[in-house]
């Protein structure tokens, strides 16, 4: 049998395992069958949960953590990374303002803010870091980010049909700010931010329409305070319409990008290293599904193997076809980890030895043609 050098580089499956513990179990699992093969580990995320765990394992990170608020404005801790070195930080939308802070019944589609990123951004910022890369995804509202920019100084003027002033913004221009975004909804209509992902965070149809008439008045008002308009801008739709937000004040920062999340957490783990001395490469994640085709993890490790020349399967907690076919016009292949009929609920509470038994399968497959 000769030895292979493998990496495994999942997402997180969500709601279950992060990424972390995701690459670990894939990994014991092969290492079980071909256990002179050299394993390397690169845990990955979108820009949604997970991003943070997944940076500070590849090293060079240390954690920080900050007082702020979350969605319905109760306290909370939010935790970020800032390198070794201090200039670079890694935000996390989610660990302030994300979904999971929240029991179903808590859910506030129409108040629910972004206040506390904004403080957890302005925290950061003010800590004298060059670089910020916020991840954005996995967010519990539909504010169009207006929490975070009334954290970070902007304000309304309400005699002036809510106007908003940006006044107090000027320490933002020593700092570089990358967002990491996996979706390119605009912020209105049927596409938009409120239509798309409103329901998932509680919204009822009523609430929607409500929903996206506030942002377009608030649209204006931005528009009108900073002489730009973003709000067709693919991604300003993205966590509740936070790309807008920070795509409209973006001249505020020394430089501004907004990009695809697993881009971004690629070049903060070295994965493309990693990815040069693996003879194969294991990615996945929870799902493998139609959204795979529109650059999740899977898709985005699958397109660099194939760039490289290096074999990719991708494991998922599902699998679908136009899954499936996303990823095998990469000459990737899709496998399931389930290994019998089960619930969702079943799948997420199985713990880690469904994925150790598939990562020895995949091992014992790639030990066949040795």
């Amino acid at each position: 049998m000769s030895a292979r050098t493998v990496l495994i580089a999942p997402d997180s499956f969500k709601g279950s395992l992060s990424p972390v513990a995701v690459a670990w179990a894939i990994a014991d699992g092969w290492l079980r069958a071909r256990p002179h093969d050299s394993v390397l580990l690169s845990p990955l995320a979108d820009g949604g949960e997970g991003t943070l765990v997944a940076v500070e394992a590849a090293g060079g990170w240390e954690w920080h953590e900050v007082a702020a608020t979350d969605p319905i404005n109760r306290p909370v801790r939010a935790r970020w990374l800032r390198s070794s070195d201090g200039r670079r930080s890694v935000v996390e939308l989610a660990e302030a303002s994300g979904l999971s802070r929240l029991k179903p019944e808590e859910r506030d589609p129409t108040g629910a803010s972004t206040f506390g990123t904004g403080e957890v951004l302005r925290a950061v910022i003010e800590s004298g870091v060059e670089q910020v890369t916020i991840g954005i995804g996995g967010s519990a509202t539909t504010d169009g980010g207006y929490g975070i920019l009334e954290a970070l100084g902007v304000r309304s003027d309400p005699e002036r049909d809510g106007f908003l002033h940006l006044d107090q913004l000027g320490y933002l221009a020593n700092v570089e700010v990358r967002v990491a975004c996996d979706v390119t909804n605009p912020l209105l209509g049927s596409q938009g931010a409120a239509a798309t992902y409103g329901p998932q965070k509680g919204a009822s149809p009523e609430q929607v329409s409500e929903l996206d008439a506030h942002l377009e008045r608030y649209a204006d008002q931005l528009a009108a305070g900073v002489g730009r308009d973003e709000r067709e801008t693919p991604g300003a739709g993205a966590a509740g319409g936070v790309g807008f937000a920070l795509l409209s004040i973006q001249d505020r920062f020394r430089s501004f990008a907004l990009r695809p999340g697993v881009d971004l957490v690629m070049e903060l783990t070295d994965f493309e290293a990693k990815l040069g001395q693996a003879d194969v490469v294991i990615t996945g994640e929870g799902r493998i599904d139609a959204q795979t085709a529109f650059g999740k993890t899977a898709l985005g490790v699958a397109e660099r193997a194939a760039a490289a020349g290096v074999a990719c399967v991708a494991v998922g907690g599902g699998v679908e076809p136009v899954g499936i076919d996303a990823l095998a016009r990469l000459g990737a292949v899709a496998v399931p980890v389930v290994e019998r009929p089960q619930s969702v609920e079943e799948a997420m509470t199985a713990g880690t030895a469904p994925l150790e038994r598939c990562g020895e399968r995949i091992a014992r497959l790639v030990g066949l043609l040795d």
